[in-house]
């Protein structure tokens, strides 16, 4: 199967502009860009809810259906042997991004919420017991919360949350008083989904270490806009979703060092996680795939490694230093609306601007941006407990990827004119 070709500008520096970023130039790669919504070009501001694709990524796919599809890890006939080398190329490729050890440590799973799920059934399941406790923050995702609640009604563990402050940040001295002997899991966003605070996961993990704990870190804000090295972490866990890091939907990877994963009971049974099966006995296949029961999205690898393939080849500090640049040009542009009050001013911050209008329910706000052609998230964005902090039913989210421009920043404070004209 041909490895996907990238274009010339999405080969780093010399697509650039100046020695800068010709977000202009990827922007041709992703054929959505191109349409219209209501009649008016497309703006796209929602790429922390899932990244649009690029032709890359779409070409892969489709060359998996089209001209490469077969089963995998079973049949001894070329077409599966190359379907199966494709896939598992995928694996080499996360596990380069994130700088893990070995590729056994990289697991496939439908996404980041099935990848924490996996960790609290496995390993939370077969390692707690009653009166343990696990540390959250107060800006976590639902999938980042529900998992532990589960886990909790099913054998009893307690559940502690870090407080942030009016600006978002973690109280790094209330986290540090939560941990203690009791304490053996914290489990953390890098990346705030809902108002992008840059979490210090270093000193945390340091800090959960030092009590005797173990870390899992939620990646899917992290991954797609900055470089991330599990080893210099030393996460115990890391989890994040192909979606959000211009790939496929329906696949993942959880990260865990391979000592955990060795100690864990597989999650699902099936196909595929097994050695051998009798009707008295199943032992389980060697590491990664004692976890990956069943067919697997075989195409949605492929995509996935086509989309790692190409954020790596323009370079994921170049991305992380325009989306910088595009919420820093956004915060500017806002404060000039009175009746704009943004929600998470934390630094560092993410590519994400969160935000209430006085005397307007942010989903009336979506719909006049929508008519504009505007697409923003508007809502809770899965994380209620940070709207609850914050006093704020919900919030009108624009999330910037590498595509995007201050072209459609502007855009978006034209919109929120019209927002302001209607209902001021």
């Amino acid at each position: 199967m041909e490895a996907s070709v990238l274009p010339d500008h999405a080969r780093g520096e010399s697509g650039a502009v100046a020695g800068g970023f010709d977000a202009h130039a990827y922007r041709a790669d992703f054929p959505v860009l191109g349409e219209t919504m209501h009649g008016k070009p497309l703006v796209f501001l929602d790429t922390a809810a899932s990244a649009q694709k690029p032709q890359a990524v779409i070409d892969a796919v489709n060359g998996a259906y089209a001209s490469g599809y077969a089963n995998i890890h079973r049949g001894i006939y070329k077409l599966s042997q190359d379907a199966t080398d494709a896939y598992e190329a995928a694996r080499d490729a996360v596990r380069d991004l994130l700088n893990a050890a070995e590729r056994e440590e990289i697991v496939f799973v439908r996404g980041a919420t099935e990848g924490i799920n996996l960790v609290a059934q496995s390993w939370g399941r077969t390692v707690l017991a009653a009166g343990d406790e696990i540390v959250l923050t107060q800006i976590e995702h639902h999938s980042n919360i529900v998992p532990w609640q589960l886990l909790r009604d099913q054998i009893g563990v307690e559940i502690k949350v870090a407080p942030v402050d009016d600006s978002g940040q973690l109280d790094l001295d209330a986290f540090t008083a939560l941990l203690g002997p009791k304490t053996k899991l914290v489990a953390m966003p890098h990346v705030s989904n809902s108002i992008g605070t840059v979490l210090p996961v270093e000193t945390m993990i340091a800090l959960a270490h030092d009590a005797g704990a173990k870390v899992l870190v939620d990646g899917c804000q992290a991954v797609p806009h900055q470089p991330v090295d599990v080893r210099a972490l030393d996460a115990d866990f890391y989890v994040f979703s192909a979606h959000k890091l211009y790939g496929p939907t329906g696949i993942g990877a959880l990260y865990a060092k391979r000592a955990l994963l060795e100690a864990m009971p597989p999650y699902h049974g099936g196909g595929d996680m097994i050695a051998t099966v009798t009707f008295e006995k199943t032992t389980w296949n060697d590491l990664p795939y004692k976890f990956e029961a069943g067919t697997p999205h075989i195409a949605g690898g492929i995509g996935f490694k086509a989309a790692i393939d190409y954020v790596q080849a323009i370079g994921l500090d170049r991305i992380e230093a325009h989306v910088d640049a595009l919420r820093r040009y956004g915060e500017q542009r806002l404060a000039g609306i009175n009746s704009v009050r943004q929600i998470g001013t934390a630094e560092p911050r993410a590519g994400i601007l969160s935000f209430v209008m006085e005397g307007t329910h942010p989903h009336d706000v979506g719909t006049i941006l929508d008519r504009a052609g505007v697409a923003v998230r508007c809502g809770h964005h899965c994380a209620q407990p940070t709207m609850d902090r914050f006093g704020v039913p919900g919030t009108v989210r624009a999330s910037f990827g590498l595509y995007n421009t201050t072209q459609d920043v502007d855009a978006l404070v034209d919109g929120l004119a019209k927002v302001a004209e209607i209902f001021g």
